[in-house]
């Protein structure tokens, strides 16, 4: 029996090659409920669970190569919510709408925060384009709702603050001021 026969063999390995099978099943479930993955699956005869692995894998690589890591986090921010934007432009109901307009502004707002502060974090935050594409990630997936949550709790009243100082009817009314305190407040309140 040869040494590759024997680690096949062992329970150790046959146990984490079920487990892995089992994790790949709940993961080909999961992306069975997207018509546009199981139609990649038919025309390209690639398992969806393969293809979805083997683009989080070179997802990775390309962010622990430097050159690439902000053009492919650009990337995760752009393609799927530009997609799915179209989509909700074309569908009649309003709630995607909503849902996507408010993931443009708040990840508007982030770019124009990020192009101030960028060389400053990257310096001092070494794996930054991996955790923004996470943050960007949690901003677009439905099912976490991130840019509802920052609109309402961080640019809204940023926003809401701002019109309010700039259209007084009467001078008599005091007006809160946003103050750089009161910004952190709210953010580590949205938290």
């Amino acid at each position: 029996m040869s040494a590759t026969q024997k680690v096949q063999q062992h329970p150790a390995f046959i146990q984490a090659q079920d487990k892995a099978n089992y994790y790949v099943n709940q993961l080909d479930k999961e992306l069975s409920k997207y018509p546009a993955l199981n139609a990649f699956e038919q025309r390209t005869q690639v398992p969806k669970s393969y293809a979805f692995l083997g683009a989080v894998v070179l997802l990775a690589v390309l962010h622990s190569v430097n050159a690439f890591a902000s053009p492919v986090s650009n990337l995760v921010g752009w393609a799927l919510p530009a997609y799915l934007s179209v989509k909700a432009l074309e569908s009649p109901g309003h709630a995607d709408d909503v849902q996507w307009l408010t993931y443009w502004i708040v990840f508007g707002f982030f770019n124009f925060l990020e192009s101030f502060a960028l060389r400053a974090v990257l310096y001092y935050f070494p794996w930054y384009f991996a955790f923004k594409s996470v943050f960007i990630l949690w901003l677009q997936l439905p099912q976490f709702r991130g840019a509802q949550t920052l609109y309402g709790g961080v640019v809204r009243p940023v926003f809401a603050n701002i019109s309010s100082n700039g259209s007084r009817l009467a001078p008599t009314q005091s007006e809160p001021t946003v103050t750089a305190d009161g910004l952190r407040e709210r953010v580590d309140g949205a938290q």
